[in-house]
């Protein structure tokens, strides 16, 4: 949606960031960088037009998902995209009394391809998370374009959702998928393309819709020919018709494994019986699903325009454990939060109210796979000993590789 702050990042962003990390390094004495992420250049993108090449009619389709062993559908939250945001799971669930998540959420970046296809170390602590319980799922959103956040025209738009029709883009896919499968994750749940249906992301539908979803084809086919790969593909547009009608970009049930929606308290006024009802709205969503014979989700889910709404907290949380769908994740920051964002308190007390305490089956301890070793060049954690931690802020741990800090022991010495 246009005003999620955990993925945006502008140049002016970058460069402020790398000052104000200049700075600090030039007037605290011993201080510590935890990690340097290596800096990959650009792929430069062709401008000679690619031939058509036809989409397998028949993909390779994985086994059914198995329907959900508790009455009570699988859930977690949106807490950070990196590290950070599996060291918050058991701070999360301290404040449920206990219950565990069972879903984490990651995004991938959008603004380059080397960031599309994972960048090495960038999501192995969430892998790591993922195989230390057999029935963990990791979700994982994936751009299908580069620049998704740029405000790219229709008119760009469209030729590069051609491009990728023709077959242009799939090597990066096959190289995510590859990665994939090296850090023990090939079971993960990619929420590819999402909010297509919009007008936010470069990735969106509304262009050239017969493009759109050939090349969804596209990336599906590419990345279920790497061997072992057990992916499951969530098709997410946002709840209502937006832009354009999120059916009019369904690309077929044979590329399909689940139907999600990402469902805002939103636009100001409505309430949740209007959000059901609407066009496209929750009720179109679970119909269109049971008709096409897939699960559903709710990718990403929240507060926003009607502040703090214990009625829509109450009222969303009673529709996903009717409706059982195979996950739903909060996105927990303001406005839309209730665990990390303070100005929800009537709303928190519902959703730790009703969450708090369930009781989840314990599978046995064994991993899937040996652990997933962590690159040297990215933080196993974000607090050493002797070390206190300096809040920068997410995009400056993000493009330095770790959270900057002041070495205690060096400090001590100067005095």
């Amino acid at each position: 949606m246009a005003t999620q702050q955990r993925r945006r990042g502008r140049w002016a962003v970058c460069v402020a960031a790398g000052l104000l990390v200049s700075a600090s390094l030039t007037l605290v004495p011993g201080l510590a960088v935890g990690a340097v992420v290596e800096e990959v250049a650009e792929t430069p993108v062709p401008l000679t037009p690619v031939p058509a090449v036809s989409v397998p009619t028949a993909p390779v389709v994985p086994p059914a998902l198995p329907a959900p062993p508790d009455p009570k559908p699988a859930f977690g939250a949106y807490l950070h995209y990196s590290s950070l945001g599996v060291l918050r799971m058991a701070g999360i669930s301290r404040w449920l009394n206990g219950t565990q998540p069972r879903v984490g959420r990651s995004y991938l970046p959008g603004d380059r391809w080397s960031n599309i296809e994972g960048p090495p170390g960038f999501l192995t602590a969430w892998a790591n998370w993922r195989r230390e319980r057999a029935d963990r799922m990791f979700v994982l959103n994936v751009p299908m374009l580069e620049r998704n956040e740029e405000g790219l025209s229709d008119v760009e738009v469209r030729a590069l959702l051609r491009r990728g029709a023709a077959g242009e883009f799939d090597p990066h896919y096959r190289r995510l998928a590859e990665r994939l499968v090296e850090w023990g994750v090939p079971d993960t749940i990619l929420v590819l393309g999402w909010e297509m249906n919009g007008i936010t992301y470069t990735h969106r539908c509304g262009p050239d819709p017969e493009a759109w979803k050939t090349y969804w084809n596209r990336i599906v086919t590419a990345m279920r020919s790497v061997p072992g790969q057990r992916f499951r593909f969530d098709f997410t547009p946002s709840r209502g018709r937006d832009a354009v009608p999120w059916t009019d970009c369904y690309p077929g049930d044979a590329t399909v494994d689940i139907i999600g929606m990402d469902a805002y308290d939103q636009p100001q006024g409505l309430s949740f019986d209007g959000q059901v009802t609407e066009p496209y709205g929750l009720q179109e969503h679970v119909e269109f699903a049971k008709e096409h014979g897939k699960p559903i989700s709710y990718p990403e889910w929240g507060l926003f325009r009607n502040g703090d709404n214990p009625e829509y907290m109450r009222g969303m949380l009673a529709w996903m454990d009717a409706h059982r769908p195979l996950y739903h994740t909060i996105t927990d920051y303001c406005p839309h939060g209730v665990w990390q964002c303070g100005q929800n308190p009537k709303a928190a007390e519902v959703y730790r109210t009703v969450l708090s305490g369930r009781s989840e089956p314990e599978p046995e301890p064994v991993p899937l796979l040996s652990p997933v070793p962590t690159p040297q060049s990215v933080p196993t954690a974000l607090y050493r000993p002797g070390c206190w931690p300096l809040n920068l802020g997410d995009w400056v741990e993000y493009w330095h590789g770790g959270r900057l800090c002041v070495r205690l022991d060096r400090w001590s010495r100067t005095r």
